[in-house]
């Protein structure tokens, strides 16, 4: 049962998923007052967010959340193949990347099914003193000096003051919109779709791959005991390639139908178990994800491009920032927020430009597209250096000087 209402919480952070119930976690262990309103009674599966890159995974043990994730049934992977029509599969498995050592003290990326870590989180926030509600429905907020939240819950209208509103309700952030954040978006250049799969056994849990074949560009990441997330990206010109009724069973045939990924076949006797949306992979950013009384935090100040998978990572680090801050501090002002504003922007727009790389070299097609991907790949093995601005996914995007995200540095490998 939910604690009884507050009229006064130090924070009211509407959307309980990972990025609303995590930083609840954090600021209720450090004795702050929050309350969490999440509208679904369950969580649905939206397809991704099942992959924390090592950075990420680096700052939910800094900010105490690592141990809640993994109880979401949470799988450590310890290496990476790239493959590619370009290679022979044997050429791409002598390049190995031993995930295990990219970052000190880290075994490697963590996945687990996004559902279960929201529930682990939510839960976390629970254990830790803040009051959860869920479903609420109908919420208003109001921003300022003394901010204020409406919602229904149980069939009555509730409204509390608190110090801060966090927006923390997803890429439809109804916070964002009743507020006017002006948010910015790119084109859209591919599509993609994930799918989970059950019954796949006879892939390595540890390992993780990617690569790009005829039309398609496809990765796939084991979760543990046979289920393994699968995504395809292809181009625009085919919106509803796996789509209806028969959509699973599609993009479970094309993934077996692979060449260049050795024992892809595997995955043809493989069950579907999740849904199969298809959707763009456009960037959007909100320059000052801030307002009086107001932060918005997660896919709700903005999203990246999900061909590097970098959505938990961003949410961990915004967490780890914000608390940072409200913790810091007694008082709490739109300026106490200025090193999230910042850091933030320039985490996004490397982000961007490693996402657009990507987008370049893995979902493009045809012949001219292929010899971009063997010239890139020529040149980045000839100068290390250059491997940076993707690299970054991995290890952090602090992790390289700002030259990295250039005109100049985005020619160099793929001019």
């Amino acid at each position: 049962m939910p604690r009884d209402l507050l009229p006064h919480y130090d924070v009211v952070l509407v959307g309980g998923g990972i990025a609303g119930s995590g930083l609840a976690t954090v600021l209720a262990r450090g004795g702050l007052r929050c309350l969490v309103l999440e509208a679904t009674e369950e969580f649905p599966d939206r397809t991704k967010g099942e992959w924390i890159a090592p950075w990420g995974v680096l700052d939910a043990r800094r900010i105490g959340l690592e141990d809640d994730i993994r109880k979401a049934r949470g799988h450590t992977i310890s290496r990476h193949i790239s493959y590619d029509d370009t290679q022979t599969a044997e050429e791409s498995e002598k390049e190995v990347l031993p995930l295990t050592a990219l970052m000190p003290g880290l075994p490697g990326p963590l996945t687990q099914r996004h559902p279960d870590a929201c529930q682990a989180l939510y839960d976390a926030a629970d254990t830790a003193g803040a009051t959860v509600l869920r479903p609420v429905s109908d919420v208003t907020v109001s921003p300022g000096s003394n901010p204020q939240v409406s919602f229904t819950a149980d069939g009555k209208v509730h409204t509390v003051e608190c110090r801060l509103i966090v927006g923390a309700d997803g890429r439809n952030s109804m916070v964002r919109r009743s507020l006017g954040f002006s948010m910015e978006r790119d084109e859209p250049h591919h599509l993609f779709s994930g799918l989970l799969v059950d019954g796949a056994d006879a892939w390595p849990d540890d390992l993780q791959v990617t690569g790009t074949e005829d039309d398609v560009h496809y990765l796939a990441f084991p979760q543990g005991q046979g289920r393994v997330r699968l995504y395809l990206g292809w181009g625009l010109e085919d919106p509803h390639r796996f789509t209806g009724p028969g959509g699973p069973q599609r993009f479970v045939d094309r993934f077996a139908r692979l060449q260049t990924l050795p024992n892809a076949n595997v995955f043809g006797a493989a069950t579907p178990v999740s849904p199969c949306a298809t959707y763009g992979n456009e960037d959007a950013w909100i320059d000052e994800p801030v307002a009086p009384g107001v932060v918005l935090i997660g896919d709700a100040a903005g999203w990246n491009d999900p061909i590097t998978g970098q959505g938990i990572a961003i949410t961990m680090r915004d967490i780890r920032v914000i608390s940072e801050l409200l913790l810091g501090t007694p008082n709490w002002t739109v300026g106490t927020f200025a090193p999230y504003v910042n850091e933030r922007a320039e985490r996004m727009r490397r982000l961007r430009f490693s996402a657009h790389l990507a987008s370049v070299l893995s979902n493009e097609f045809g012949p001219e597209a292929r010899d971009r991907r063997a010239r890139a790949h020529q040149r980045v093995a000839a100068n290390p250096v250059l491997g940076l601005s993707r690299a970054i996914v991995l290890i952090g995007p602090e992790m390289a000087g700002p030259d990295a995200f250039t005109e100049e540095s985005l020619l160099a490998i793929v001019g």
